[in-house]
C-alpha cells in the first residue's frame, strides 16, 4: 500500500489494524489528498469482492442494501442484492448522500446483515465498510449523525503529504499508475483468520483499566456534552488489540491504547461549543481533547 500512497506509514498502520480488528474505517480530509485511493488500496490488497458507493444526494437506500423485485415468470418476489454485499465496501464522500440513505448502513455495520421487507439477509464474512468524506463545511455535504458516526471504529485524516513524498508521488504517477501494480496479498480466508488471531491478543487488567478511564474522563470532560460509548471502549480494546498483532506481540501495551485513541474515540465526542468552532473544527478540537486526556490518564506501570 505505501507503493500507492507515499508518506503515510503511520495512515495505513490505523487502516490494516481496523481491518484486522473487523471495524468500520472513516477517512476524512479536503478532495485531493488520497482518502479514495487509500480506500481502493486497502480493498484491493485484499482478494474478497469489493464494491464501490459514491454517495450522492439522489442515492435511495434501495440502492445499498437491495430491493425486492416481483418476477413475472415466477410469480413472486425476488430479492436483488444492492451494493453493499461485498467483503470490503468503499463508500466514497458519504456525506454528501441524504441522512435517511446514510443510515442505510446502520443495521450492516453493526449487525453484519441487511432487513429488507421483513426478511434478514446476512453480509459476507468478512465485511468492512470504508468510508470517505469531505469537511461539513464544504457545499453539499450533511452531517453523519452521532449515531453513525459511532459505528466507525476508527476515524484518520490524511493530511498533506511532505515535500519529499510529494515529488515521489510526481515522479512515480507520471510514468505508471501504481495501483494498476498492487496485487493481493491476503485472501478473504487469510484475512479472517487474522482477525481470529486479533480476538486471541491477550489484554492485561491494568490496561483494561487504563481504556476505562480514558473513556470515562471523556464522559465528565467540562467542554465535552455527549462522551464515548461502551461500544468505544470495546473499539480502542479491539483496535489495540490489532495494533499489537501487526508488531507481531500476542499482548496490547498501554502504548498500543495511546496511539490509537484519538483516531478511535475524537469522533464520537460531541463538544458543548456551538457555532463555527463546534462544526468547523470539531474534530480537530475532540482530537486535542483525547490527547490532554490521555496525557493526564496515568500509565499503569504492569
Amino acid at each position: 500500500m505505501s507503493t500507492v500512497i507515499d508518506g503515510k506509514d503511520d495512515v495505513i498502520r490505523a487502516a490494516l489494524a481496523v481491518m484486522l480488528a473487523g471495524g468500520h474505517l472513516l477517512i476524512e480530509d479536503v478532495p485531493g489528498v488520497g482518502k479514495t485511493v487509500l480506500a481502493k488500496a486497502l480493498a484491493k490488497v485484499t482478494a474478497g469482492s469489493v464494491s464501490r458507493i459514491q454517495f450522492t444526494p439522489d442515492l435511495l437506500p434501495s440502492d445499498v442494501t437491495g430491493v425486492s423485485v416481483f418476477d413475472q415468470n415466477l410469480g413472486r418476489f425476488e430479492f436483488k442484492p444492492g451494493a453493499v454485499f461485498a467483503n470490503v465496501v468503499i463508500g466514497d464522500e458519504i456525506n454528501r448522500a441524504s441522512p435517511k440513505t446514510q443510515s442505510a448502513l446502520l443495521e450492516c455495520m453493526e449487525e453484519g446483515q441487511v432487513t429488507v421487507d421483513g426478511q434478514t439477509w446476512p453480509l459476507p464474512v468478512p465485511f468492512t465498510v470504508v468510508a470517505t468524506q469531505n469537511p461539513v463545511d464544504m457545499e453539499g455535504t450533511y452531517v453523519l449523525p452521532e449515531a453513525q458516526r459511532d459505528r466507525f471504529m476508527a476515524r484518520i485524516s490524511m493530511g498533506y503529504p511532505d515535500k519529499e513524498a510529494e515529488r515521489s508521488m510526481l515522479r512515480s504517477h507520471d510514468r505508471v499508475e501504481p495501483m494498476d501494480e498492487l496485487e493481493p496479498v491476503l485472501a478473504p480466508g487469510e484475512l479472517a483468520s487474522l482477525a481470529r488471531a486479533v480476538r486471541t491478543v491477550f489484554v492485561s487488567h491494568a490496561v483494561e483499566t487504563y481504556v476505562l478511564e480514558i473513556v470515562a474522563a471523556t464522559r465528565t470532560h467540562p467542554e465535552v456534552r455527549l462522551g464515548a460509548s461502551p461500544r468505544a471502549s470495546l473499539q480502542l480494546v479491539r483496535a489495540a488489540k490489532a495494533a499489537a498483532l501487526l508488531d507481531g506481540r500476542d499482548f496490547v501495551l498501554p502504548d498500543d491504547v495511546e496511539a490509537l485513541a484519538g483516531t478511535v474515540l475524537a469522533h464520537r465526542l460531541v463538544l458543548r461549543r456551538a457555532g463555527i468552532d463546534a462544526r468547523d473544527g470539531q474534530t480537530e478540537a475532540a482530537r486535542r481533547i483525547i490527547d490532554r486526556v490521555v496525557k493526564a490518564t496515568p500509565v499503569p506501570l504492569q
